[in-house]
């Protein structure tokens, strides 16, 4: 599959270089705001449409049980989570499924600015 068939691929693209811009600077070794601050920064420059700290209700049949706040979405369309980790293991990556099958986002984009380089890893909602 070619990188123009991935659903939403202009945002990601977008958020991706946006990101590496910001590791580019930074390089590792800072916590999680600073990335984020600066990246939002990034992303206001480029005129994509986002929001930060979305307040999302988590629901167990029909019963609001927690409130969750995700990192960033963008076009309402890209769930968007930030670490800074030496290393992303399968904790993260079930974190990032979890919120696509409970907040229902049709994508969802995993950036790690605590290595080296850059690392992401872009998700499909699955259920939509």
């Amino acid at each position: 599959m070619a990188i123009q068939d991935l659903k939403y691929h202009e945002i990601t693209e977008k958020i991706i270089g946006c990101a590496m811009k910001v590791h580019r600077y930074f390089s590792l070794g800072f916590p999680e705001i600073v990335y984020k601050r600066a990246l939002i920064i990034e992303l206001e420059k480029i005129g994509l449409k986002f929001r930060q700290e979305v307040e999302k209700d988590m629901f167990y049949e029909g019963n609001c049980i927690y409130k969750r706040r995700l990192d960033l979405t963008s076009e309402d369309v890209v769930l968007v989570e930030l670490k800074a980790l030496k290393e992303v293991d399968r904790t993260e990556h079930n974190q990032i499924l979890n919120y696509l099958r409970v907040f229902r986002p049709e994508v969802g984009l995993l950036l790690n600015f605590g290595a080296p380089s850059l690392q992401f890893k872009r998700l499909i909602n699955s259920l939509k």
